[in-house]
């Protein structure tokens, strides 16, 4: 069977893998579409991030959704030709941390498409994916592009988590990325009264408006226009950060209000910050990272018609032709999210 396999940056292959059958416990699943997060476009462009990088070829993906094929023994609970929303985190279970419910955080976690340990975790991108049962969420009236979407969706939701109270609550997000976007629409579902986003292009700026922000600025073109929003010590109650770069999280940090909450979800790599204005005015610096049973969560959430993610995907392209999807998507004057159509369901 086909799969998507990086090599290093800039050298992506579609290559030939020995196919796997499912082990009790275990469903095989006939891949219908697989979406390039972030992750996988650092993989690409460069090889890695911060300090991981590609050691040897690795599958590529973990945003996908698939038809189960083959049941493997003792499962329940899923059928032949289902759809199903698959998610690529795989904690032990057993470690400190996912004894504490902190599953996200699990010393042994197997992450699709991770080069963090070595070997790497191979990722979901190839034509059949064996996993375990219990990372299936049904995806039934959904389309697979939607299904898809869960991973990225689940992420915002665990931040929004770590966001806390969010009624009523005055929202900065900067970066508007698929990430940042599907945080505008985590927060407005939970709640959130205004919703200010900001970024440098404005493709992504009209999806976050299409998404429901109040407002969208161009810090490229207006630099200055958060200032009014840091007089009287700040405005926003909570600071959405996905670009991960240092400018951003500088200027939303000005305009939080004192005991404002930052939450840090894009990772661009170490960053300089402005402790001063973090001590002064008492704000909490929280990270967020993965997920876990945000997934199934994000998945009912799209199936009652509570979320809708469709606006989101605005390119689809075959495996075929995988590799110019990862250029489509590395585009953010035209590409919000972009997904590989591995199979017809």
């Amino acid at each position: 069977m086909k799969a998507i396999v990086a090599h290093a940056a800039k050298d992506i292959r579609i290559e030939e893998i020995a196919e796997e059958r499912p082990g009790p416990g275990e469903v095989k699943i006939r891949l219908a579409t697989g979406g390039i997060c972030g992750s996988d476009l650092h993989y690409y462009n460069h090889g890695g991030f911060g300090t991981v990088r590609l050691k040897q070829p690795m599958i590529l993906g973990h945003e996908v959704s698939g038809v189960i094929s083959e049941l493997g023994e003792g499962v329940s609970g899923l059928t032949l030709g289902q759809l199903v929303a698959v998610s690529p985190s795989r904690p032990c279970g057993q470690c400190r941390y996912c004894q504490l419910g902190l599953r996200n955080q699990c010393l042994n976690m197997r992450f699709y498409g991770s080069a963090m340990p070595f070997p790497h975790i191979q990722g979901a991108f190839r034509e059949n994916l064996v996993a375990d049962a219990i990372q299936c969420v049904p995806a039934d009236g959904l389309t697979p592009g939607e299904a898809a979407m869960a991973e990225p969706l689940a992420v915002t939701l665990h931040a929004t988590r770590r966001a806390g109270e969010m009624l009523g609550k005055r929202v900065l997000v900067t970066g508007c990325g698929p990430i940042g976007v599907l945080s505008i629409i985590s927060a407005r579902r939970a709640g959130a009264a205004q919703i200010v986003a900001t970024d440098l292009s404005d493709f992504t700026l009209a999806m976050a408006r299409t998404a429901g922000a109040d407002l969208v600025i161009n810090t490229k073109k207006e630099p200055d226009a958060l200032e009014p929003y840091s007089q009287d010590k700040g405005t926003f109650d909570v600071l959405y950060e996905c670009s991960g770069a240092a400018p951003a999280l500088v200027a939303g940090i000005a305009a939080l209000r004192p005991r404002g909450v930052i939450v840090q979800l894009g990772l661009g790599g170490d960053m300089s910050l402005p402790m001063m204005a973090i001590t002064a005015k008492e704000l909490d610096l929280r990270g967020s990272f993965r997920f876990h049973e945000e997934f199934a969560v994000g998945v009912d959430l799209m199936r009652a018609g509570l979320i809708n993610v469709t606006p989101l995907i605005t390119d689809t392209v075959k495996l075929d032709d995988a590799i110019s999807a990862f250029e489509i998507a590395s585009d953010r004057s035209r590409s919000m999210k972009a997904q590989i159509s591995f199979s017809q369901v």
